[in-house]
């Protein structure tokens, strides 16, 4: 049976230049490098210039997804920007990466599920390519969390950082079977029962201001593995996999413990997860795509390796997906 799969043609990735370490931070505020390393594994994280926008950070993204791809803009009929951080209320942060791009055909809007921004742009886009309507996607996760961090807050102010990332995919024929590359399967979830253990206290129609990112740590964590590890189970349990097929582990990276304790929970050894938590921080809907590019960089992702994503965010969201690059 012939089917339409969206497979992965390239990737890219972009960090801002200015590094801000735990030392740092312990001069702002009460905490100490060991104090952060213990609680998220995290010792660095980037922020953005003064002036460099969310669709800055998305631009310098997509142009490496572009080249990695071997493709010009005008190929892309699709544009998909997961952030909880946009430039503006309106319009979408993803027609100005679009204008950038020069692009003028097709669609570009922007996700918004905070942390899970890109599961959720992913699942979209993969939806979307598969009806036949679009012929390649920009899927993009982009954020500058900087500018809705509470800098006295050393609960929040010390896990999150600015970046982003993306990827460019195709809608490609495809035979129907789970050795095809692409995307295999995904499950996205919301659950707005817990809407304040994880959210931002402003907003146009609220307070009339931005407003800053309010969290209460450890009740994210309580319900962020059994989330987590369902939606994962889901997507085994659709493609007919199991964790021991899984080649790398792309999780959301939010915090060490989280990301070796759904590990365990799933039976899957350090060796196949991908870490840049320590050095990126929680990037919010950009890490995933971060890492993945990363590790396509480096040599660890390769063609025909079937590479799991799961994410968890405010709201709360959460939600897997399986490709085969």
């Amino acid at each position: 049976m012939s089917v339409v799969r969206s497979v992965v043609r390239g990737s890219g990735s972009y960090l801002p230049s200015r590094i801000v370490t735990n030392d740092e931070l312990a001069g702002m505020v009460d905490t100490s490098d060991d104090w952060i390393v213990q609680r998220t594994g995290i010792r660095e994280r980037r922020i953005a210039a003064t002036g460099e926008v969310t669709s800055d950070l998305a631009l310098h993204a997509a142009r490496g997804a572009l080249k990695a791809a071997g493709l010009e803009p005008q190929a892309i009929d699709l544009i998909v920007l997961a952030t909880a951080t946009p430039d503006n209320t309106f319009p979408a942060s993803a027609v100005t990466v679009q204008a950038s791009l020069g692009i003028t055909k097709g669609a570009a809007f922007d996700m918004q599920a905070v942390c899970s921004g890109f599961v959720f742009a992913l699942s979209t886009a993969d939806s979307l390519l598969r009806t036949g309507g679009f012929a390649r996607a920009l899927v993009i996760g982009a954020e500058t969390f900087s500018r809705i961090i509470d800098w006295k807050d050393r609960g929040t102010c010390v896990i999150f950082g600015d970046g982003a990332g993306a990827v460019v995919l195709e809608a490609t024929p495809s035979s129907g079977t789970h050795q095809d590359r692409g995307v295999l399967a995904t499950r996205i979830h919301s659950d707005g029962r817990y809407k304040e253990k994880l959210y931002v206290d402003g907003g146009p129609s609220s307070t009339g201001t931005v407003g800053c990112l309010r969290m209460e740590g450890r009740e994210v964590f309580r319900h962020a593995v059994q989330m987590i590890t369902g939606a994962v189970e889901e997507v085994l349990a659709d493609t007919g996999f199991t964790a021991a097929d899984i080649d790398w582990f792309v999780p959301h990276q939010a915090n060490k413990r989280i990301i070796d304790a759904c590990a365990h929970k799933l039976g899957l050894g350090p060796e196949k997860i991908v870490h840049t938590v320590e050095r990126h921080g929680n990037t919010s809907a950009a890490s995933i795509p971060l890492a993945i590019d990363e590790a396509v960089l480096d040599g660890r992702i390769k063609p025909g390796d079937l590479v799991m994503v799961e994410a968890m965010g405010g709201g709360f969201t959460w939600g897997a997906a399986l490709i085969r690059w």
